[in-house]
C-alpha cells in the first residue's frame, strides 16, 4: 500500500505544475528516453544506453510532422566521482521545415535521502532549414488568395513580393543550453528540467550576400516527469504508472501514462495527452533489447483526415563493470 501511495502522490504532484512544450517533440513513450527531456537522467545504471526511433505524426496529412531521435547515455568515473555522459541527436520535418538537434550531456549524482539526486547539463547546437526555393507565391487574386508551396503547405498574405516568407533555401544554427534535476528511489523516479534556457535566436540566411534576414526563436520549456514500478504481490505482474507535464510559452499539456508488465518481458498499456490524443503502447524486452510500439489517436477534429499517429522505439543495454562491486545499487525503478 505505501508504494501504491507513494505512485498516487507522484501523479497529484505532476498534475500541479505546467507542461509539454511545442519546440520539443511530444514522443508518446517519453519513459524510455528521459534524457531527451531531462539533461540529468543519465548515468542511473550500469549500463550504457542507447535508444532510437522514429515518430510519424497525423498519417494521412500531406508533410504532416515526422521526427527521427538518437539518444545514448553511459555512467563514468572521474576522479573517483561517479558522473554521466549523454548524447542526444534529433531530426524533425514539418512541411518545409527541418530542425536539427546535437547535444552532448554530463550530470553529476549523489546520495539523498535514500536515493540518489543528479544534477545535469546539456548543451549543444539548435539547426534550422526553411526550403524557401519551393514556396509558391501566387499574384494577388482580390484578397482572398494566399501563400502556398509546392508542398501544400499553406502561408500568410497574397502577393507575390511578399518579403515575410523567403523564396530561398535558407539556413542557421546557434548554441542550446538545458538544465535538469533528477532523483531515483527505490520506489519511484521523477525530475524537472528546463530545456532551451538560452532561448537561441537563429539567424536564417543563405550562402548568397542578401539584405534580407530571418529569424527563428526555439522557446524555453519547462518539464516534470516522474513514474514508479509496483510489483502485484505474488504475481508476474508490475504496473508501471508515469507522467509528463510541462510548459513553453504559456501553453500547457501533460502525458498520462500506465503501464503493466508481464514477467518482465512483455508490456503493454494507454496513455492520456490533454487535449490532444490517447494512446495505445506495446513493447517487448529480449535480455538486453526492448522494442516499443504507440499508436496515437488524436481527439481534435484533425482525426477527420488523419488515421492517427505511429511511434517506434528500438533499444540496447550494454553492461558495464565500473569496479565498485554495484556500491549504489537500488532496486529496479524501471526507467527504460
Amino acid at each position: 500500500m505505501k508504494k501504491i501511495y507513494v505512485a498516487i502522490m507522484v501523479m497529484v504532484m505532476a498534475l500541479g505544475l505546467l507542461a509539454q512544450a511545442q519546440d520539443d517533440v511530444a514522443y508518446t513513450q517519453y519513459w524510455t528516453v528521459p534524457n531527451y527531456y531531462n539533461a540529468a537522467a543519465i548515468g542511473s545504471t550500469d549500463f550504457i544506453r542507447l535508444r532510437g526511433g522514429m515518430r510519424m505524426q497525423w498519417v494521412g496529412i500531406d508533410n504532416a510532422p515526422k521526427s527521427f531521435l538518437i539518444t545514448a547515455d553511459s555512467p563514468f568515473k572521474l576522479l573517483g566521482k561517479r558522473l554521466g555522459a549523454g548524447l542526444v541527436m534529433q531530426q524533425e520535418s514539418i512541411g518545409l521545415y527541418k530542425n536539427m538537434n546535437f547535444t552532448a550531456q554530463v550530470a553529476y549524482g549523489f546520495k539523498f535521502l535514500k536515493g540518489r539526486l543528479t544534477i545535469g547539463l546539456q548543451a549543444g547546437l539548435a539547426d534550422q532549414t526553411f526550403k524557401g526555393s519551393e514556396v509558391v507565391l501566387p499574384d494577388d487574386v482580390g484578397g482572398d488568395g494566399g501563400t502556398t508551396s509546392r508542398d501544400g503547405v499553406g502561408g500568410s498574405g497574397s502577393s507575390s513580393t511578399d518579403e515575410a516568407i523567403p523564396t530561398t533555401d535558407v539556413h542557421g544554427t546557434s548554441l542550446d543550453a538545458s538544465v535538469g534535476v533528477f532523483y531515483t528511489h527505490k520506489w519511484f523516479w521523477a525530475g524537472i528540467s528546463a530545456t532551451h534556457i538560452n532561448q537561441p535566436t537563429i539567424s536564417l540566411g543563405t550562402d548568397q550576400a542578401s539584405e534580407q534576414s530571418y529569424e527563428a526563436k526555439v522557446k524555453r520549456a519547462f518539464y516534470f516527469m516522474a513514474g514508479s514500478n509496483i510489483p502485484l504481490k505474488n504475481t508476474l505482474f508490475e504496473l508501471q504508472p508515469s507522467v509528463l507535464v510541462c510548459n513553453s510559452n504559456g501553453f500547457t499539456q501533460a502525458d498520462i501514462t500506465m503501464r503493466v508488465m508481464y514477467n518482465k518481458f512483455l508490456s503493454g498499456g494507454i496513455a492520456y495527452r490533454t487535449s490532444d490524443a490517447i494512446s495505445l503502447m506495446l513493447g517487448a524486452e529480449i535480455k538486453n533489447f526492448f522494442v516499443g510500439y504507440a499508436y496515437d489517436y488524436a481527439l481534435s477534429a484533425i482525426n477527420k483526415a488523419s488515421s492517427g499517429s505511429h511511434e517506434f522505439f528500438v533499444g540496447y543495454n550494454l553492461k558495464l563493470n565500473l569496479g565498485d562491486k554495484n556500491k549504489n545499487k537500488h532496486k529496479s525503478i524501471r526507467i527504460m
